[in-house]
């Protein structure tokens, strides 16, 4: 069942065509990735999502209802993580919590026990009475996912959720982000131009220019757009380059760019001599991105 069914839309500026008539769908419970450097449109396309742009061209359904013609429905199955904290950085995460769930009728019993299951989920206990402005970076994050979810939505929108963050605090984000799928099922729609962040997702589409470039699995990308690395340990820089086959010194070892998994097994079969040690990866979301769109991500 889909959740998010958009078909042809359009969204334009006088001369500049931010979105050009895109379609996709996003089923119910996936965890789904929207891919692009900045400008491409995904944040615009978000904002159409979200009812907060008029779209000039083309349909956008969410659970089946037009977002132009319920939009309070709609909102109330949505809840968003913008690029830049939407928090009130003068109250504290508590009162944040209370007065956004407020605005969907969640209050007093409700909210104490929606305000109770986030806390845990999230590990906010010793947060909820700090200032926003006090917390770090990872900290508030935590919080604006919180405040995303005090409704109950039915979609979580993280729009750059990770930007500017550093790599640990990144992690526990997505740790986070996970057990919200695991514990509620609720569909993800994650926009992002950290392209590893996509690795785990159910689909991808890769956008460019306000247009689709690519719409697949991880998997069906990387081996559509990327080959498979074997990387050697223990050998000789001359044996590898008398296989005649690209390749690139790491380290202390040697990788080797091959076709694909197959090719690698037969690689591996005729000089077993060779490969006493080594791995076989596929190539990255990274590599995947460069060859869609000629651009590297971020």
């Amino acid at each position: 069942m889909n959740i998010i069914e958009i078909q042809n839309l359009k969204k334009y500026y006088d001369e500049v065509k931010a979105v050009d008539d895109v379609s996709f769908s996003v089923e119910k419970g996936e965890f789904f990735a929207f891919l692009g450097v900045n400008g491409a449109g995904k944040s615009t396309t978000i904002s159409v999502l979200c009812g907060q742009q008029k779209r000039t061209g083309g349909s956008v359904k969410v659970a089946g209802r037009d977002v132009d013609e319920a939009p309070a429905e709609i909102r109330k199955k949505l809840g968003v993580v913008f690029q830049n904290s939407a928090l009130d950085r003068s109250l504290s995460v508590r009162d944040n919590l209370k007065y956004r769930a407020a605005l969907y009728g969640v209050t007093g019993k409700a909210f104490e026990a929606k305000l109770e299951e986030l806390t845990a989920l999230f590990g906010l206990e010793e947060l909820l009475k700090r200032p926003v402005g006090k917390l770090s970076g990872g900290q508030r994050r935590r919080a604006d996912i919180a405040r995303a979810l005090v409704h109950s939505p039915e979609i979580l929108i993280l729009d750059e959720p990770t930007t500017g963050l550093d790599p640990q605090t990144r992690k526990n984000v997505w740790e986070t982000v996970n057990a919200i799928r695991k514990v509620r099922g609720v569909t993800v729609f994650l926009t992002t131009h950290y392209m590893e962040e996509a690795a785990d997702a159910d689909r991808v589409v890769i956008l460019d220019g306000g247009k689709i470039l690519a719409n697949a699995t991880p998997l069906e990308l990387k081996n559509r757009y990327t080959g498979d690395f074997i990387t050697l340990y223990g050998v000789r820089e001359e044996d590898v380059r008398a296989l005649g086959l690209p390749y690139e010194k790491v380290g202390e070892a040697v990788r080797i760019a091959v076709e694909n998994t197959a090719a690698a097994t037969e690689l591996i079969l005729k000089y077993p001599r060779l490969f006493t040690d080594y791995e076989i990866t596929k190539g990255k979301m990274d590599d995947v991105f460069l060859a869609v769109t000629g651009k590297k991500g971020e």
